[in-house]
C-alpha cells in the first residue's frame, strides 16, 4: 500500500507537466511502473502508455476549452506519429533500448538548446506557418511517434519544439497542440504493445488518476506564465531529463 500511494504521489507532477508543458513529465511514468509498483519492464512500458494517453487527452480537453489547440497542425502531425508509434510499439519486443536511450538523450539536448534559443521569425505565434517546414514536421511526427511506441515516452518535449520551431506555433498553441499529438500516439503504440505485453491493471489506473489530478494544476498555471519563461523552463527541463537518461545508462540501471 505504501508503495502505491508513493506512486499516486510521483505521478502528480507527470500530469503537472503535461498540463503546463505539453509533455517531459510522461518519461517519468516508466521508471515509476518499475522502481515504485515493481513492474515487469515490457508491462510498465504498455502501462505507461495508458497513463500518457488518459493524461494528455484531459490535459488536451482544457486547453481546448481555453482555444489552445490547432487542429489541422495537431491532425496532420498525429497521422505521421500514429504510424509511427505503431511500428515502434512493435520494434519495442525486438530492440534493445540502452542505445536507443542515449541517442534519445543527445536529441534531448539538441532540443534543450533550440528551445533556449527560441524563434527568430516575428511572425503571429497563432498563426502557424502552413507548408514550409510540412516535410521536416511529417518526418519528426515519425520519428516522434516511434519513440513513444517504443519507449512509453510521449514525446512532448521533441513535438513542442517541432511545433514552436518549425510549424510557427506560440508556446501556449504549442502545448495545446502537443497533447492531442500525444494522445493519439500513445493509443496508436498500446494497440501494438497489446500484442505482446500485459498491463498492470488496477494499478495503472491509480498512476493514471493522479496524474490527471496534475493536469489541471499544470494547465491553470500555463497562462500564469509568460511565453518567454515557459519556453526557457521547458528547455532546462528537457536538459535535466536528458542528464537523468544518460547517467541511468551510463550507471547500467534498467
Amino acid at each position: 500500500m505504501s508503495n502505491l500511494i508513493f506512486a499516486a504521489v510521483l505521478a502528480l507532477p507527470v500530469g503537472i507537466s503535461m498540463g503546463l508543458l505539453g509533455g517531459g513529465g510522461s518519461i517519468l511514468a516508466v521508471p515509476i511502473m518499475i522502481y515504485a509498483l515493481g513492474m515487469e519492464e515490457r508491462s510498465a512500458i504498455a502501462g505507461s502508455l495508458v497513463v500518457v494517453g488518459l493524461t494528455s487527452f484531459v490535459a488536451a480537453v482544457q486547453h481546448a476549452i481555453k482555444k489552445n489547440v490547432v487542429w489541422r497542425v495537431a491532425l496532420s502531425f498525429s497521422a505521421a506519429g500514429m504510424v509511427g508509434a505503431y511500428a515502434g510499439g512493435h520494434a519495442a519486443a525486438l530492440i534493445p533500448a540502452r542505445i536507443l536511450l542515449i541517442l534519445f538523450a543527445l536529441l534531448m539536448f539538441g532540443t534543450s538548446a533550440g528551445m533556449w534559443r527560441g524563434r527568430h521569425e516575428t511572425a503571429s505565434p497563432a498563426a502557424p506557418r502552413s507548408t514550409a517546414n510540412l516535410a521536416k514536421v511529417l518526418a519528426l511526427g515519425l520519428l516522434v511517434g516511434f519513440v513513444t511506441g517504443l519507449l512509453g515516452a510521449g514525446g512532448g518535449f521533441m513535438i513542442v519544439p517541432a511545433l514552436a520551431l518549425l510549424g510557427g506555433l506560440g508556446m501556449h498553441q504549442a502545448v495545446g497542440t502537443s497533447l492531442v499529438v500525444i494522445t493519439l500516439n500513445a493509443f496508436a503504440g498500446l494497440l501494438a504493445h497489446a500484442t505482446h505485453a500485459t498491463i498492470g491493471g488496477g494499478l495503472v489506473w491509480i498512476v493514471a488518476g493522479a496524474a490527471i489530478l496534475g493536469t489541471f494544476v499544470g494547465t491553470a498555471l500555463s497562462r500564469r506564465v509568460s511565453q518567454v519563461a515557459l519556453r526557457k523552463g521547458f528547455a532546462v527541463f528537457v536538459l535535466v531529463m536528458g542528464v537523468f537518461v544518460v547517467f541511468k545508462q551510463l550507471h547500467g540501471i534498467n
